[in-house]
């Protein structure tokens, strides 16, 4: 890490494009300060910013229509509801001309109420259920993704018994290794996603020979926070190998590419720009494909994080600042720890995956000199760390406001109520105004969940 010339900055690579201090150094992010949002609903507190994220709905839709058309070929853009999920959230989805990605009942169950129509949602999901692949089938959802063999009955007999023509995809693992974190790469060999690409021809046979069942095509998901074009390419052509093969035998109408576009976090992550995704895999497509002398198929693609992840921003209050000598080889230094008023149980990212983050004093400017600190939860746990490295100043005080940017993905949906702490809430704010998205959840409500505690009645054990 450098050391920061100015503490104020903001780095539009990280922040919303509405992020902004004004006169008095506090942040504004969509019009509106971080005092007020903190004020209204309290922290810590999710805030998403709606201009940014329908902006990234469209210029993500643009990056791969707009070459698709050159070429003849049509795209379908699937938003993935696992990234970040609410009502409100959903519609804007629809509003933009979205389908949407579900990978379980209760994301199915979220779209539907957004007003989303079968035809314009997928399901996805390597165990999923009877119950959810009735309720996919029984509303019209467009695709299934079969990620086992033992799916293709299952969802072959729920379409039949309710005379119903169900379109699937068959969830292909390519071997193609995405440079990203071990537990994110989902296209390896040995994990729990997909079919070997050896074994699609016979499921493919399989899927065709059930009169209840529409083979759409194949799909592949690399990886997640994926910095380079070049993995997607490789898989593309590995999946059109076989694509021209099942082509042979009967209709592959499309090709789906899955997602995981990487952002920017801190200051050094350098992702590639969305128009060159766009541009470099819809031609790359096109030129294997007339290198094989097949039809270009119409693409797929499910972004989630490159949407809703610079879209969000997570305030927090200072609780305790404590600095605590460190030895190393060359030396002691000091490192500040400043804890907060959530953590891991709002954002489990930097845990999980040892996620890099930055933090920025919000409430005022400030000139004071930066101080090499690490930003941690009020969970008992040594590994609840939200902001591993950042910059924070050395007159940072108890009780004033830090933020963490591109935290709209993953964060909210991996919150949980350990050490009995309620969710946070989550607001939106668009034209200088807020809008309550989620309520926080309190005590009550999570005892209202505890069935000793609503019966009263003591534990005989």
């Amino acid at each position: 890490m450098q050391t920061p010339n100015d503490l104020n900055l903001l780095n539009d690579k990280v922040w919303p494009a509405s992020a902004a201090r004004d006169g008095t150094g506090e942040i504004q992010i969509g019009g509106v300060g971080v005092g007020e949002l903190a004020s209204k609903y309290g922290t810590p507190l999710y805030v998403i910013d709606e201009d940014e994220f329908r902006s990234r709905l469209n210029q993500l839709n643009r990056a791969f229509t707009k070459p698709a058309r050159e070429h003849g070929m049509k795209v379908r853009m699937y938003y993935a509801a696992k990234a970040l999920l609410t009502t409100d959230i959903a519609r804007w989805v629809q509003q933009e001309g979205y389908s949407i990605d579900v990978a379980s009942g209760g994301e199915l169950s979220v779209a539907l109420a957004a007003g989303f129509e079968g035809p314009k949602i997928g399901l996805h999901g390597n165990n999923k259920s009877l119950s959810e692949i009735s309720k996919a089938v029984t509303h019209g959802v467009n695709a299934i993704v079969i990620d086992s063999e033992l799916e293709i009955e299952r969802i072959a007999s729920i379409a039949e018994s309710n005379s119903v023509v169900q379109g699937v995809r068959l969830r292909v693992n390519s071997g193609v290794h995405a440079s990203t974190h071990e537990y994110l790469a989902t296209a390896r060999e040995d994990q729990k996603f997909g079919i070997p690409l050896d074994q699609v021809e016979s499921l493919v046979e399989v899927i065709r020979s059930h009169s209840s069942l529409r083979f759409l095509g194949l799909h592949s998901h690399i990886g997640s926070q994926i910095f380079v074009v070049d993995g997607f390419i490789e898989a593309a052509r590995r999946l059109l190998q076989t694509h021209a093969k099942l082509a042979e035998k009967g209709e592959v109408p499309e090709l789906n590419l899955g997602g995981g576009f990487g952002i920017a976090y801190v200051d050094n992550d350098k992702p590639v720009n969305i128009k060159e995704i766009g541009q470099r895999i819809v031609n790359n497509v096109a030129s294997l494909a007339e290198e094989m002398g097949i039809k270009p198929p119409d693409l797929c693609f499910e972004p989630g994080r490159v949407i809703a992840g610079p879209s969000g921003v997570t305030l927090y209050n200072v609780g305790t600042i404590k600095d605590v000598e460190v030895s190393s080889e060359k030396g002691t230094a000091v490192r500040r720890y400043v804890s907060v008023d959530g953590g891991m149980s709002d954002n489990l990212r930097s845990s999980l995956y040892g996620a890099e983050y930055s933090a920025s004093l919000a409430s005022r400017a400030t000139d004071a000199e930066p101080v090499l600190s690490r930003v941690v939860g009020k969970h008992c746990e040594s590994g609840d760390v939200v902001v591993n490295h950042t910059y924070l100043p050395s007159d940072l005080a108890i009780n004033e406001l830090i933020a963490v940017p591109a935290t709209g993905a993953y964060c909210f949906s991996l919150a949980s109520n350990y050490n009995y702490l309620g969710r946070p809430p989550m607001a939106s704010v668009r034209a200088g105004e807020s809008t309550l998205l989620v309520r926080g959840e309190t005590e009550q409500d999570m005892l209202a969940r505890d069935e000793g505690y609503r019966t009263g009645k003591p534990n005989e054990s």
